[in-house]
């Protein structure tokens, strides 16, 4: 694991917070010149760290009102069965996010879709056709506290 400074972590909190930062704002920011910042910014992305740059986008301004946390348990748990169930919900537009958990279930998925019919589409034409899924549990969202995506190392 890469080691970090307080420099290090206030590249990642800023960048975190925007992403379109340039280096001479950052530089600005941190009170430092542009190089050395720029080269930890090319450090950190080579040590992947960055992993990308992304435009967070409001879901329901697009039409994507209902969020819903759903739990999948396996039939199978074998590495070839859990490769393929792993392939194919990661192709599905509507699922966002997908865990391996532990527990009473192998996966909790995030499905976002526009309405509850749309869900239930999902679920009948989509989901119902993985061969591999034992049951499953849906949990709709009422609403979002939080949601950020802000990781910061330690020291």
């Amino acid at each position: 694991m890469p080691k970090f400074d307080e420099t290090d972590r206030l590249i990642l909190k800023y960048l975190q917070e925007d992403a379109k930062l340039t280096t001479k704002e950052l530089a600005g920011r941190l009170n430092l010149s542009p190089t050395p910042v720029y080269e930890r910014v090319k450090r950190l992305e080579s040590e992947g760290v960055i992993k990308k740059y992304v435009a967070v986008i409001d879901r329901e301004k697009v039409g994507k009102d209902l969020m819903v946390l759903c739990n999948i348990r396996l039939k199978e748990h074998e590495q070839k069965a859990g490769a393929k169930f792993v392939k194919e919900i990661t192709e599905l537009p509507e699922v966002a996010e997908c865990l391996n958990i532990s527990g009473d279930y192998d996966f909790l998925i995030k499905v976002v879709v526009s309405d509850m019919r749309e869900y239930q589409s999902f679920i009948m034409n989509k989901l119902a056709s993985l061969e591999n899924i034992g049951s499953t549990q849906s949990i709709f969202v009422m609403g979002e506290i939080k949601n950020e995506n802000m990781y910061l190392p330690e020291l």
